[in-house]
């Protein structure tokens, strides 16, 4: 067949032209771009206007479920500024086969000056509110179809209200001498399976007890400021896209809330990933509350992943017992890789001698970037705090039984503490699965330095191995026994004792172990184990694009890549 005969089938079928079983879809959508944050001047004069509604579109549109959709939530716009430094950000839905829908960040609302310019609200989705000192300015301009003006301001005592944000489905309403402007209500929607109202203007700031806030729109508009009643403006609601409130005389504006993007589409099971997925009346309805992309199912390989950061190096001192250095983090889980993409691999290194551990992570277009931080270093010196980390490195030797540095914490579902340092010994570096051991015993030669906690076993490989244990914490004689920080399962080194003169074991490579500490008396090298990425992917769906050289086996009906050093996958 002639080649531009197959470039014609080819794109005839990304569009769902060819096919025996259609592969279009009518999807319904909404689509609210982020709110324009509320108008202030930065100083002590002049009301602020609030700031104008995001975009607000909601209708129909064919999708295909042989192409991938680019799906951007934008951002609200900042507090503490004006006019357009203050608006929001524009949310958009674009790919091959449909017209994109690109809803306008709101308008910021005018800032009180002596300028005329800066007064008026500035132009957006909906527009944002005037601003009043010296003078009173003009509401900016909603884009048509998606939102609503700002409204003026007046300069009349005792209130010197500022315009309301203009919302979706009414204009911001106009300061007067009595109140600020309220935000413009917004629209409902049940696309979501529930009515839910976006998209609210935000309110006009006030001077005057004896005069009223600005309120913000229904649909997370927030509320304006106030002088006399000592009230800053409130931000609007995220992922509602409502504007945020006008700031006044020193009381700072509220930042506009977040857009949101949602689509729905008739279907017993999802057809796509991407977003929130939840149901709803015999629908799918994806909810992006933050920028990713819509993408077909059969484009998507499911992959089991292991991310170990690099174990903290043990510490290592001049005088008495050191913390053992605290595992690498450790994660696993499962991430939807994208056909043709390309994910980037970091495997962290070990920390030497009293340094923390380096972080492993899993990064690329489509999928949340998984960060597995690295291990706390062991405690120096006297008195010393294990580091943070993965796994906290324990702390260092006291001066009596019952006291000691601390062990450092660990970061939150992926690791534990170390342990406490106490008399002449110290603490043992925390584990994947268990925290470090204190130092303990009765004091003079009975204090032991603690073990470092357990690793987590995986069976990832195909074989069940353990990662990510703790390093062991030293002591030193004649003031501790013989007894040394055995490192945790997982690659923990073991610490040394200055009464045997033992060595300090390093943190195995590639198991994200903790070093064992060291001091003076003993040798050895206190550094902890290289991390490791691991990913185990569905044989059928796997290509064959690597760098970094990574390991590759099979293990039923997976294969296996394991990263001992940095590198890439294109799935």
């Amino acid at each position: 067949m002639p080649l531009l005969s197959r470039l014609a089938i080819q794109a005839a079928r990304a569009y769902g032209v060819l096919s025996s079983k259609s592969t279009n879809i009518s999807a319904s959508y909404l689509v609210v771009a982020g709110g324009g944050g509320g108008g202030y001047n930065g100083s002590t004069t002049g009301r602020g206007g609030g700031g104008g509604a995001g975009g607000f579109q909601t209708s129909t549109f064919t999708l295909s479920t042989l192409n991938t959709y680019t799906v951007t939530v934008g951002a609200g716009g900042p507090n503490g500024t004006r006019g357009s430094s203050a608006s929001g950000n524009n949310s958009v839905i674009s790919g091959t086969g449909i017209t994109t829908v690109t809803s306008t960040g709101g308008g910021g609302g005018g800032s009180g000056t002596n300028s005329p310019d800066l007064r008026n609200g500035a132009s957006g989705g909906s527009g944002g509110g005037a601003a009043t000192y010296a003078g009173s300015g003009t509401g900016g301009t909603g884009t048509s179809g998606q939102g609503n003006n700002g409204g003026a301001g007046t300069e009349a005592a005792p209130a010197y209200g500022a315009g309301g944000g203009g919302g979706a489905s009414a204009v911001g309403a106009t300061g007067t001498s009595s109140v600020g402007g309220n935000g413009g209500a917004g629209s409902s929607s049940s696309i979501s399976g529930s009515s839910v109202t976006y998209a609210g203007g935000g309110g006009g700031g006030s001077y005057s007890t004896s005069g009223t806030i600005g309120t913000g729109g229904s649909g997370g508009g927030g509320s304006g400021s106030s002088f006399s009643s000592a009230l800053v403006g409130t931000a609007g609601t995220a992922n509602r896209g409502g504007g945020g409130g006008g700031g006044t005389d020193g009381y700072n504006s509220g930042a506009g809330g977040s857009g949101i993007v949602i689509i729905s589409y008739a279907s017993a099971t999802a057809l796509f990933a991407g977003g929130t997925i939840t149901t709803s009346g015999g629908n799918q309805i994806h909810t992006f509350t933050s920028s990713g992309s819509l993408v077909p199912l059969a484009n998507i390989v499911s992959t089991s992943y292991l991310v170990v950061a690099g174990g903290g190096g043990g510490g290592t001192g001049s005088s008495g017992g050191q913390g053992g250095g605290g595992a690498g983090g450790l994660l696993s889980g499962s991430a939807d890789l994208i056909i043709g993409n390309t994910y980037t691999v970091t495997v962290g290194g070990g920390g030497s001698q009293g340094v923390q551990g380096s972080n492993s992570v899993l990064s690329g277009t489509g999928i949340t970037t998984i960060t597995s931080t690295g291990g706390g270093l062991g405690g120096s010196g006297s008195f010393q705090t294990g580091g943070s980390g993965g796994s906290g490195g324990g702390g260092s030797e006291g001066n009596n039984p019952s006291d000691g540095g601390n062990g450092g914490s660990a970061t939150s579902g992926q690791g534990s503490n170390g342990g406490k340092g106490a008399g002449a010994a110290g603490g043992g570096g925390g584990g994947a699965s268990a925290v470090g051991a204190n130092a303990a015993g009765s004091g003079g030669a009975g204090v032991d330095p603690g073990d470092g906690g357990n690793g987590t076993s995986s069976s990832i490989t195909g074989s069940s191995i353990t990662y990510a244990g703790g390093g062991g914490g030293s002591g030193y004689g004649p003031w501790t026994t013989t007894t040394t920080g055995t490192g945790g399962s997982g690659g923990g080194g073991a610490g040394a004792s200055g009464q045997n003169s033992s060595t300090a074991v390093a943190g195995t490579a590639n198991t994200g172990g903790g070093g064992g500490a060291k001091n003076t008396a003993g040798s050895g090298n206190a550094s902890g184990g290289s991390g490791i990425v691991i990913l185990s992917i569905p044989t059928s769906k796997y290509s064959g694009t690597t760098t970094g050289s990574p390991t590759v086996t099979t293990s039923g009906s997976n294969t296996i890549l394991q990263f001992t050093a940095s590198g890439s996958y294109t799935a």
